[in-house]
């Protein structure tokens, strides 16, 4: 341990003599190794660690996917027989829970407020694992018959509306006019589905309708906790069965031919946005690498000068092994500093990670900070980093014979074409990983901007939506849904800056994500295949509201909405899809999923009157689906929203419009509210936006490096042949020829990186081609605009140390050593 500390002192000293040197070394380490610091916090806390429930990695979901139509989502909400018979009749779960969500109305200071609420299954805490932090947690008691009504309720709750106060602890709430008693305040990190207020529901098979339990019948999401040693294949083997079994009791509910998917509850709440922290990581893989090389080109370049040193070091019997011991010593102390720094960039880094981070792909459970992890894996890259920096320039150091580097007249006699060779090769390297990370910035950002210039089909600029919540058992009937709906629009319309106001069931890009989809019967069509289509339920004011263009026949109108006429407006890609070359005005359509519901016309034909330009209404990236618009008074089911058109910030018109509400019913409230802007931006173009900015940021970093890099080769090439251009200027050489041969050097360099980099990009752009859309992974706009940029760069690093060399007096060149 002592030749340790003495190497270490010495490697103070030496850090010391050359300040700039170790500041610049230091800051190219601290950005590479805490740019990797901060993507891997974050995969640490979204992907491998985002939920605080013991043993979350056996927690698993389930669902039944229909083999004959494979792009669409799989059911994942199971009635309580179903629900039950899953959970009986596996061999895989140590037990499943289920969660049914509910919209809770909270009469408070305020007025009425909703919360995000759920009926759990009495097992649910047990299974999670969790314990309260004050109070206890819904037991198997509270779901047997006649038990007291009671909830749960979040940390996120009690601070934001309770302030914290422990008093509150055993109230009774009106919660959705029930009196319910508070038992349990969970801790922070118990945001199960992002909820607010669990309340426990009974649960047997008795619980469907027509029984005496009370309960109507509820679909549950479920979760499940593996039995230790099964993985996710078995369990989905095992479920199939059971699934198969079930289909014959409930036919209606299954596809003719399906099957049963399961993964961990931790890939059901991030998705697809973990392949983008994925290719992060490669990203900050490379920028500790580009990162790396620069330092090494320091520490060659640092290694060259004291040639004469260590040869005399050696000279008086320091080992070669000893030598490279000291070097690399001095090595690590770079790294050391380099890491603390680092740290202290990933603590900041991590602040921005987890305010741009999308919020509908990251867990309401998981914390991205800094953790002992984050740290452990700094310190394990810093160690790595000592040898990628260190080894090559150490091991150079002592190469090869002592007596040149004690006999040489010039800076790096002894070794300076070997150490040349070394300080180019890295600097093709940094280039060509810099290449990298800028064509993923840049088909980052010619994504983005392809899904910010797709034809929506209509504007969504100042459209403000809001979900009214109803107190239970009112305005439940289509004829009191209509009586609301008519006097709310009457006065919101009427407010100032107030352009047009509609009521619907969805707004027109997420049509598909409603559920509001049926089969379709066409008098006179035969086919083979499913015919299906969405639908979307809406007063008169909906097209004018979001600007619908109309291609044919007419808009529904106020008589067609309040006589509930049975017509429908239906989509371009409606018509083409299933009358081809015909014209559809006045041809009939069944949606079948009517006959389902109780207040429905069941067996009741709509005649088409109008057809309209396509929506984007199955997301950004897909193409749109057959989908029709129906009067609002068709049915009292789904839930309703408004639709509010304004001159001005919709954002602002929110509390007047919450007041106009309220002056109608006290006990109404408002939810899901803003503006279809930002539901775009956090849905649709927030992991874009994200994978971007992130992508940008370290490309930008790693051009920056790379600059350094450049910019320090050619400044020591320069003094290392100064005595050559010394020469060359006394034969005659012109200021200008001098230029011309340093900027070749430096332009040979730029395009070996940028061949290498091509060429690594072709193959490495395959880990973001799920993330990119509208644009081609090998986009020649994007390459050649990055292949300009480093170019650009290069020659910029390039001209000072090119300009200093033409600046050179002969007669002191002559003499320079």
């Amino acid at each position: 341990m002592d030749w340790f500390l003495r190497d270490l002192r010495f490697g103070l000293r030496n850090m010391n003599k050359d300040r700039r040197f170790a500041l610049l070394a230091i800051l190219a380490l601290a950005l590479g190794i805490g740019a990797t610091t901060v993507i891997f916090s974050a995969i640490d806390s979204i992907l491998i660690e985002p939920f605080p429930y013991p043993h979350a990695d056996r927690l698993a979901v389930f669902a039944i996917f229909d083999l004959n139509d494979t792009k669409a989502y799989g059911r994942a909400d199971f009635s309580t027989p179903e629900f039950m018979d899953f959970r009986e009749q596996n061999h895989v779960f140590e037990d499943v829970a289920g969660l049914s969500g509910e919209d809770v109305l909270y009469s408070g200071k305020e007025g009425t407020q909703q919360f995000d609420g759920a009926w759990v299954t009495p097992n649910s805490f047990e299974l999670l694992g969790m314990k309260p932090l004050l109070g206890r947690a819904i037991t198997s008691d509270d779901g047997r018959p006649g038990a007291a009504p009671v909830f749960v309720m979040s940390y996120r709750l009690w601070a934001s509306q309770f302030n914290r106060d422990p008093k509150i602890m055993g109230t009774t709430m009106m919660l959705n006019d029930q009196p319910r008693t508070l038992v349990g305040i969970m801790p922070p990190r118990f945001l199960w589905e992002d909820c607010d207020i669990w309340m426990p529901i009974y649960w047997t098979h008795s619980d469907l309708p027509g029984t005496n339990t009370g309960h109507p019948r509820r679909f549950f999401t479920a979760v499940a906790r593996l039995k230790p040693g099964v993985d996710l294949q078995a369990a989905a083997a095992d479920l199939n069965v059971v699934a198969h079994r079930i289909s014959a009791i409930y036919p209606q509910d299954y596809p003719p031919r399906f099957r049963v998917v399961t993964w961990t509850m931790t890939q059901d709440a991030v998705g697809h946005f973990r392949f983008t922290l994925y290719a992060l990581m490669a990203a900050v893989a490379m920028l500790l690498l580009i990162a790396c090389s620069n330092v090494a080109n320091l520490l060659l370049a640092r290694a060259t000068a004291r040639e004469r040193e260590i040869a005399i070091r050696a000279s008086l019997g320091a080992t070669r092994t000893r030598l490279v011991r000291q070097l690399l010593a001095e090595s690590f102390l770079l790294c050391a500093a380099a890491c603390g720094v680092g740290c202290l960039f990933a603590y900041f880094g991590l602040k921005w990670i987890a305010t741009g981070s999308p919020r509908y792909f990251v867990p309401p459970e998981a914390v991205v900070a800094l953790k002992p992890a984050a740290l452990w894996f700094a310190l394990g890259v810093t160690i790595v980093t000592t040898f990628l920096c260190g080894l090559a320039p150490a091991l150079h150091a002592v190469h090869g014979d002592l007596y040149p580097r004690l006999t040489g007249t010039g800076k790096g006699a002894g070794g300076g074409f070997r150490h040349g060779k070394l300080r180019s090769g890295l600097v093709i390297f940094e280039v060509g990983l810099s290449i990298v990370l800028l064509v993923g910035a840049g088909l980052m950002m010619r994504t983005l901007l392809a899904m910010q210039h797709v034809d929506l089909g209509f504007n969504p600029r100042n459209i403000l939506v809001v979900r009214p919540v109803f107190p239970r058992g009112q305005y439940e009937t289509a004829e009191q849904k209509e009586a609301f709906f008519e006097q709310a629009l009457q006065r919101i319309a009427a407010l100032p800056g107030v352009t047009a106001a509609a009521e619907v069931t969805a707004p027109p890009f997420y049509t598909y994500y409603t559920g509001l989809g049926s089969d379709v019967t066409i008098p006179g069509k035969t086919h083979s295949e499913s015919w299906t289509a969405v639908f979307r339920l809406c007063s008169a004011d909906y097209f004018r509201t979001v600007g619908v263009r109309l291609l044919r026949g007419r808009l529904l109108s106020e008589a067609d909405v309040t006589s509930t006429r049975r017509v429908a407006v239906i989509n371009q890609t409606f018509a083409r899809a299933y009358f081809k070359d015909e014209d559809p005005i006045g041809k009939q359509i069944k949606f079948n999923q009517f006959d389902q519901i109780a207040d429905a016309p069941h067996d009741a034909y709509f005649e088409i009157i109008g057809v309209v330009g396509d929506v984007k209404n199955a997301g950004l990236r897909n193409a749109p689906i057959p989908e029709a618009c129906l009067p609002d008074t068709v049915t009292g089911g789904y839930f309703r929203r408004i639709m509010v058109k304004t001159a001005v910030d919709p954002l602002s018109l929110l509390p007047t419009i919450r007041q106009e509400i309220w002056a109608m019913d006290s006990n109404i409230a408002l939810t899901q509210t803003d503006t279809i802007e930002n539901f775009m931006k956090r849905w649709t173009y927030g992991e874009p936006e994200f994978a971007m900015d992130t992508f940008g940021a370290f490309a930008g970093i790693g051009l920056a490096l790379v600059i350094i890099g450049v910019f320090s080769v050619m400044a020591y090439t320069v003094s290392l042949e100064t005595h050559d251009i010394g020469v060359r200027m006394a034969l005659g050489a012109q200021p200008g020829d001098i230029l011309k041969m340093i900027l070749l050097k430096g332009l040979r360099l730029i395009g070996a990186g940028v061949v290498v980099g091509l060429l690594a990009s072709l193959g490495l752009t395959r880990l973001i081609a799920s993330q990119i859309w509208g644009v081609s992974p090998t986009d020649p706009l994007t390459f050649t605009a990055v292949v300009v940029a480093i170019i650009a760069v290069g020659l910029a690093a390039c001209l000072l140390p090119a300009r200093r060399a033409t600046q050179v007096d002969p007669l002191i060149a002559l003499r320079y050593e």
